[in-house]
């Protein structure tokens, strides 16, 4: 049943406007102003009205003026519905308030699980990035995690999603956020971690659903991932990543930039340390980047360790606490150069590995490498 704009709420109009094709946040934040932040009354003006916004074209006033072809709105809804999901404009408290300080919020966002009421830092980096990359991804996240910030990313491969991952793991929140419609699983593979994130925290998307990702969405998404957080983390970056666009969008914002530092012959460092040349905050440890945050938001000193992983630790029998000793130092080594240095069979090194593997204590990669925790 087509709905005429008188019968719509605030709410439905703001949805509504959110999904018109060709009309982007500016353009939207435009209208708002002109038509003194009425929705219904955009729906309702005539073409002739609509000109008369800086912006706004024929193609922009079609669009407008045919928002519900198809029964659009009533779609929409059963979509938010058969997905769990809601659609927050920014007047709704838990729209996140550090959005509503920028230059261009979207009017509303899509959201599954809950959203966080912690400060949040983002952690973004390359989706090719070294072992010491997702090591360092992991390890700042968890620790961030602990000392009671919400860690948002983007869920992509590589860094982004080693962020998501260490703060699950230190048991914390985390936030997605989608450069596609909150229905698009991107990339396929991160099925199951998506579904981690929205039990422990939330995935957010302005985009209406079925849109795919592209160029346009991808840099739209990471002013929002700079926009929603107190300060963004740069682990792994080309000279011309996507990630430093999230760390110009934080720049442009008033958020702090941190960098990792990396080796100056690894391309992967190239952005990070360019970024630490032109004034972003040098960090190498979750602490440092709470000592540059923590003072205006309150928060509890990190924990250096989780409890649980220094008992498990010290509960080691003596054939895993040689294997284990063997990577105590960060090393990444194969089963045999473990069994040569703790002076134990292979086979009997394997089983050890799969052991301390359970306790979360070493973790294995793809190329047969194991490394501590």
């Amino acid at each position: 049943m087509t709905e005429s704009p008188a019968e719509l709420s605030r709410d439905d109009a703001l949805l509504v406007l959110n999904g018109l094709p060709g009309v982007g946040p500016v353009m939207l934040r435009r209208l708002l102003d002109w038509f003194g932040g009425d929705p219904l009354a955009i729906l309702k003006a005539a073409g002739t009205e609509l000109v008369k916004v800086r912006g706004v074209g024929p193609k922009a006033v079609s669009s407008i003026r045919s928002w519900n072809d198809g029964d659009w709105l009533e779609r929409e809804r059963k979509r938010l519905h058969d997905h769990g999901a809601r659609f927050i404009t920014l007047e709704n408290e838990d729209f996140p308030k550090a959005l509503l300080e920028t230059f261009d919020p979207p009017i509303g966002l899509y959201c599954r699980g809950t959203p966080p009421k912690e400060p949040c830092v983002s952690i973004v980096g390359t989706r090719r990035p070294s072992l010491y990359g997702l090591r360092m991804a992991e390890k700042l996240s968890a620790g961030l995690a602990r000392a009671g910030f919400c860690i948002v990313s983007g869920m992509a491969r590589g860094i982004d999603a080693a962020a998501h991952e260490g703060a699950l793991g230190a048991g914390g929140k985390t936030v997605a956020v989608f450069g596609c419609g909150i229905d698009v699983i991107y990339p396929p593979e991160h099925l199951d971690l998506f579904r981690r994130i929205v039990e422990s925290g939330a995935v957010f998307s302005e985009f209406s659903f079925g849109r795919r990702a592209d160029r346009q969405t991808f840099p739209m998404r990471n002013r929002l991932v700079a926009g929603m957080s107190a300060g963004v983390i740069v682990v792994e970056s080309a000279a011309n990543g996507g990630s430093l666009i999230t760390a110009r969008f934080a720049g442009e914002q008033g958020r702090q930039v941190f960098a990792v530092p990396g080796r100056v012959d690894q391309s992967t460092a190239e952005g990070c340390n360019q970024l630490i040349r032109e004034g972003a905050t040098l960090v190498t440890s979750a602490s440092e980047v709470v000592d540059e945050l923590a003072p205006a938001l309150n928060l509890a000193p990190v924990e250096a360790e989780p409890a649980s992983s220094k008992e498990a630790v010290g509960n080691l029998s003596p054939g895993e606490s040689a294997v284990y000793g063997s990577l105590s130092e960060g090393a990444l080594m194969r089963p045999d150069a473990i069994a040569d240095q703790a002076g134990l069979p292979v086979h009997e090194v394997m089983s050890t590995l799969t052991l301390l593997e359970l306790k979360r204590l070493v973790c294995r990669h793809s190329d047969g490498s194991f490394e501590a925790r």
